[in-house]
This record gives structure tokens, C-alpha cells and sequence, in this order.
């Protein structure tokens, strides 16, 4: 991963580890699904895409856009690998005419060039803001999530990418 680039996956993690499962909720870390994500797109009413953004603004700044907003900025979204192979997929199924309301939301990073499995400090502050703003998105969306009594920390959740065993497989 490329430091703060994985914070889509972390937030994912965090969700997974922190609240219950919903039965109206599908979440899927797909950093790493490209085309894949196609089938997402058009099968669900409703998709929420979470990661980092190349808005201007301080670290941490979130920014939450539909997919005609997107669009209509593409100039301004396609900064970053991410925000490419998003707009491409809205591109491409709002030629099929299939697509479920896409919602992204990003977060300004500090660094997305070193790679390694962390965050930067000042990114990693923030990451309540984003989760935050995910569940906010959800519960528009009529999904309430409740939060397991157990927490796992963001800091859990990276050390879990950075040192895989295989129990993480069972």
C-alpha cells in the first residue's frame, strides 16, 4: 500500500472489527478489484465508495460527492489511480445504463507516495472524521450501524495488514 492510500481499506477493516453486521449492508474492500467493481455498480441500488481524494485542503479534509458531481468534475477527481479506475466505472455502466447511486467520499491525505503499511500520523487522526461521515452517508441510506462492545483501533486494524499470519485466513 501506499501509506495513506490504504485508508479505504483500513476504514473498511475498522467498520468490519467495530459494528454488526446489517443485513442490508454488503462492504467490500475493493482496492484491489478493478473492473470487478463493474458488477457492484449495477447490481446494488445504492454504492458508497470510500477512500482518498486529491481535493484541495488541509489533511483530513472529507469531501462527499455524488456520481453527477464526480463527473462533472472529472478534471479535478482524476488525480490519483483511485479516483482514475472510479470514474471510469461510472463512465463506463452509465453507458449500460444499469448503475446503482454512487456516493464518493474522500479524505486528503498526507502522503500516498512512500510505500508502506501505516498512515501517516496526521492522517491517522482523522480517520474518526471519515468514519463519521461513512456512517452519516449509511444512515441516509437507512442503515444504522451499532457498534460491537468490543473497539479495535486504527491501529489494530493497520498492524493486522502490515503482519498477516494465517489465522488471518481461517
Amino acid at each position: 500500500m501506499f501509506h495513506d492510500e490504504g485508508l479505504g481499506a483500513y476504514l473498511v477493516k475498522y467498520i468490519e472489527e467495530n459494528y454488526e453486521e446489517h443485513p442490508k449492508l454488503t462492504i467490500v474492500e475493493g482496492g484491489t478489484l478493478g473492473f470487478t467493481l463493474m458488477t457492484y455498480y449495477q447490481e446494488y441500488d445504492k454504492i458508497i465508495v470510500v477512500g482518498t481524494g486529491s481535493k484541495e485542503g488541509p489533511v483530513g479534509t472529507i469531501s462527499s460527492e455524488n456520481a453527477e458531481q464526480v463527473m462533472a468534475n472529472e478534471d479535478a477527481t482524476r488525480k490519483t489511480a483511485n479516483e482514475v479506475e472510479i470514474t471510469m466505472m461510472i463512465e463506463i455502466c452509465s453507458f449500460h445504463e444499469e448503475m446503482g447511486e454512487v456516493q464518493l467520499i474522500t479524505m486528503v491525505p498526507e502522503d500516498i507516495i512512500e510505500v508502506k503499511n501505516a498512515m501517516t500520523a496526521e492522517a491517522l487522526v482523522q480517520m474518526p472524521k471519515l468514519v463519521d461521515a461513512t456512517l452519516e452517508e449509511l444512515k441516509n441510506s437507512g442503515i444504522e450501524l451499532r457498534a460491537n462492545a468490543k473497539n479495535v483501533s486504527f491501529e489494530e486494524v493497520i498492524d493486522f495488514y502490515a503482519n498477516p499470519t494465517m489465522a488471518n485466513f481461517a
